[in-house]
C-alpha cells in the first residue's frame, strides 16, 4: 500500500519537471502594437488667435445749440446715411436771431453809404479849405468803420444761419442707428455737447487682437517670401465665431501695432472684415485664423504616439526590423490631431499608436496596421504654434 503511493508521488513529481522544462525551453510570446506607417503630406499651416470685434467707424450725434427737441426723424436700429436728417431741435428762437442779424446788416449797409457820401463831400471841401483837416479826417474814418460794420453784421448773420441749421441734426456717417438718448421735448445744451444717439458703419467691421512678436516677424519673414494666402497683398484671416461655424467671408490683416506690450510680449493686430449682412456685431468675441501657407513634405506623428521624457524632449516608439526604437523627436507645431515634426522622424517609419505601455526599445513585437485616418490632419483644424506640456503631448 505503501509502495504504491511512494510510486505515485515519483510519477507526479516527473511530471512537474517536465512541464517546467518545457515552459522554459518555449520562446516568449511577441507582443502585438498598433502602427502607422508616415508619409509626407501636403499640410496648410494657420495660426489662430483670440479677437474682438469693433466698428469700423462709430459717430456719436451731439447737439450744438441749446433747445428743445421737436422731433426724432428716424426709428432706432435703422440704417441710415450721411447727412440723413436724424432730430429738429426748435428753431423758433434761431429764425428770430438770424432775422435780426439780417436787420443789422441793412443797418449797417445804410451807415456805411452815409458815411461813405460824406467822406466825398469833405474830399471835395478840403481842396477848398472849406473844411478843417480834423474834420476831413473823421469823415474817412467814419467811412472805413461803416465799412468794417457791415463785415460784422454778414459774420454775425452768417453765425445765426449756422445755429439755424444745426436745429436740425444730421448723420455724421452712414451707418446703424443705436438707441435715442434723448426724446421729445428734452432740453439739450451746446455746453454739454448732449449726446442724442449714435450711428456705427458695422461693413466692413474690425477684428482686433494681439499677437506675439517672435510669431509676427515669422509671419513678415513668410509674407516677404511669397509664402502666405493674400488678399490684395494681405494675409487671408478667416473669423471663427462664438458657436464655432466659420465666418463664410474672409477677410486681411491690415494694421499692426508699432509698440509692444511689456506685459505679454505681443503685439496689437487688426484685420478688416466685410460684414455685408451685419452678422459681426462690435464686442463679439471671435477667433481669426492666418492661413500661413503649405508645407509640401510634411512628416505627421499622432499625438498619441507622442510622449515626454523628464528633460521634456518629445519622443516616440518606431519598430524598425521588427524590433522597437526609441526616436527623439522635434515638433513645431500641431496639426489636427497629430504633431508636425522636424527631425527624428523619417518617411516609411513605422510609428507605435497602440500598445506603448507594454513595449520597452528593443523589445520584438509583431505589428497591427492602425486605423488610417490615425495621423490625418481633419480639414480645416487650427494649428497651435506650440505643444502643450505633459506626457503623450496630449
Amino acid at each position: 500500500m505503501r509502495s504504491c503511493s511512494f510510486i505515485g508521488l515519483i510519477a507526479i513529481a516527473g511530471a512537474c519537471a517536465k512541464d517546467k522544462e518545457s515552459q522554459q525551453s518555449a520562446p516568449p510570446q511577441t507582443v502585438e502594437v498598433g502602427t502607422v506607417e508616415i508619409r509626407p503630406q501636403h499640410v496648410p499651416l494657420t495660426t489662430e488667435l483670440p479677437a474682438r470685434m469693433s466698428a469700423f467707424r462709430a459717430g456719436e450725434v451731439r447737439a450744438r445749440v441749446d433747445g428743445i427737441v421737436q422731433k426724432r426723424l428716424y426709428q432706432e436700429g435703422d440704417d441710415v446715411r450721411e447727412g440723413q436728417p436724424l432730430f429738429q431741435i426748435d428753431p423758433a428762437p434761431y429764425r428770430a436771431a438770424l432775422a435780426s442779424a439780417e436787420a443789422q446788416v441793412a443797418s449797417a449797409k445804410a451807415s456805411a453809404t452815409s458815411s461813405q457820401l460824406l467822406a466825398e463831400r469833405y474830399t471835395r471841401l478840403i481842396q477848398k479849405h472849406a473844411v478843417s483837416k480834423q474834420e476831413y479826417d473823421n469823415a474817412i474814418a467814419q467811412a472805413k468803420s461803416a465799412r468794417a460794420n457791415i463785415d460784422a453784421a454778414r459774420a454775425a448773420r452768417d453765425t445765426a444761419k449756422i445755429n439755424l441749421g444745426y436745429t436740425r441734426v444730421y448723420a455724421p456717417i452712414s451707418g446703424k442707428t443705436g438707441p435715442a438718448r434723448v426724446t421729445e421735448g428734452a432740453y439739450v445744451q451746446q455746453s454739454q455737447a448732449t449726446l442724442l444717439t449714435t450711428v456705427t458703419q458695422l461693413d466692413p467691421i474690425y477684428a482686433d487682437t494681439s499677437w506675439p512678436t517672435s510669431d509676427l516677424l515669422r509671419v513678415r519673414r513668410e509674407l516677404e517670401h511669397g509664402e502666405l494666402v493674400t488678399i490684395q497683398g494681405n494675409p487671408r484671416v478667416t473669423v471663427i465665431l462664438e458657436d464655432g461655424r466659420e465666418y463664410p467671408i474672409p477677410g486681411k490683416l491690415i494694421v499692426t501695432g508699432v509698440n509692444v506690450e511689456q506685459t505679454t510680449g505681443s503685439v496689437p493686430v487688426r484685420a478688416l472684415v466685410p460684414n455685408p449682412r451685419g452678422e459681426l456685431l462690435p464686442g463679439m468675441y471671435v477667433r481669426v485664423r492666418l492661413q500661413e501657407g503649405t508645407v509640401p513634405n510634411a512628416l505627421l506623428v499622432p499625438q498619441r504616439a507622442v510622449t515626454r521624457d523628464r528633460s521634456g524632449t518629445a519622443t516616440a516608439l518606431v519598430v524598425k526590423l521588427g524590433k522597437v526604437e526609441l526616436r527623439k523627436l522635434t515638433t513645431d507645431r500641431a496639426v489636427g490631431n497629430a504633431w508636425l515634426v522636424t527631425a527624428g522622424i523619417a518617411p516609411g517609419d513605422h510609428v507605435i499608436v497602440e500598445g506603448q505601455q507594454n513595449v520597452k526599445p528593443g523589445m520584438p513585437v509583431k505589428e497591427v496596421p492602425a486605423p488610417a485616418e490615425v495621423g490625418k490632419p481633419p480639414p480645416q483644424q487650427p494649428q497651435a504654434r506650440r505643444p502643450p506640456q505633459g506626457p503623450g503631448g496630449r
